[in-house]
């Protein structure tokens, strides 16, 4: 596994990407590419296609050239790698693959995409079947849209496209928004602890379903607590904290509390440390704030947030 993984999936289903458009899916479909989770399996599952694979299948090429698929990322930003996964893919798994990127602001559909400029991220390369792939990525371009193709044809299970989310503010000129979501920018440059889940959960895009969508730490014995930092989409002043502990109803904290960061490094109390409750979600109002490019959330001792956000105003 590499580095790059630790950063937000920008093509994932669950925050807002979508497969577009395919040159082929008659065995399984494309949608399957950027589901969460790990792909799965179940032998002799046999339907009016054949096998049923939990990933993307096209047909035996019997032509020239190769079948491809169009992301459009959830989270516009700088792509840091690229994973190709073909698990469960053995005797059908494509021999090599490559990845461009675009970038094409507004709405566009699939065949202004397919005239659009792309830009070679991940050269062809070899791939094995039933393996993940790791691919670094080196441009710091901003891109909205990722191309993958596979040569000729066969099965991809997953494709993931970590990065940096890098949203067009300026929509939010002179109004409010969420300094801590991820998809504005926000990313957790910081944890103590992530035992049983990532800490950018708390800052994705809308509610956690289950415990396991959101950050829950180990159990600590020394005394101590756990906490995460949160680097802001902008430097703003924090009106509004919602602290939500919904769905965990026997590991929440018994407290939190906020502590903001200046663009000096000095630290500042946003919000003391504040009385929890399990399986709720908590409003506090925060006065008299100054900006701050980063928030730490303390939580004491231990246990699990479903989600952060930091209402305020970009200064």
């Amino acid at each position: 596994m590499s580095e790059f993984t630790r950063l937000p999936d920008l093509a994932l289903r669950t925050l807002g990407g979508s497969v577009v458009a395919a040159s082929d899916e008659s065995f399984a479909e494309k949608e399957s590419l950027i589901r969460p989770g790990h792909p799965g399996f179940r032998a002799e599952t046999f339907g009016a296609k054949g096998q049923v694979y939990d990933g993307w299948e096209t047909r035996r090429r019997r032509e020239p050239g190769h079948d491809w698929a169009l992301v459009r990322l959830g989270l516009p930003g700088v792509i840091r790698g690229v994973v190709i996964d073909t698990a469960w893919f053995k005797g059908n798994y494509p021999p090599h693959a490559s990845v461009e990127a675009a970038a094409v602001e507004g709405y566009p559909a699939p065949a202004e995409l397919l005239a659009a400029e792309w830009t070679e991220i991940v050269p062809r390369s070899d791939l094995k079947g039933d393996a993940e792939h790791f691919f670094e990525v080196a441009d710091e371009r901003r891109y909205t849209h990722v191309r993958l193709n596979m040569f000729p044809d066969g099965g991809i299970a997953r494709l993931r496209v970590h990065g940096e989310v890098r949203p067009d503010l300026s929509l939010y000129e002179g109004l409010g928004l969420d300094l801590a979501a991820l998809e504005n920018g926000a990313l957790v440059t910081g944890c103590s602890d992530e035992f049983y889940s990532s800490p950018n959960n708390v800052i994705a895009p809308g509610l956690a379903r289950h415990q396991a969508e959101g950050w829950e730490t180990a159990r600590r014995r020394d005394g101590g607590n756990d906490w995460l930092t949160i680097r802001l989409a902008g430097t703003g002043v924090v009106k509004l904290a919602e602290i939500d502990t919904r769905n965990l109803l026997f590991n929440a904290p018994g407290w939190v509390s906020l502590t903001g960061v200046d663009a000096s490094g000095e630290e500042f109390e946003l919000l003391p440390k504040t009385r929890l409750q399990p399986d709720t979600p908590h409003r506090f109002r925060i006065e008299d704030a100054r900006p701050a490019t980063h928030v730490r959330v303390d939580i004491h001792p231990d246990g699990g947030l479903a989600r952060v956000r930091l209402h305020g105003l970009l200064v």
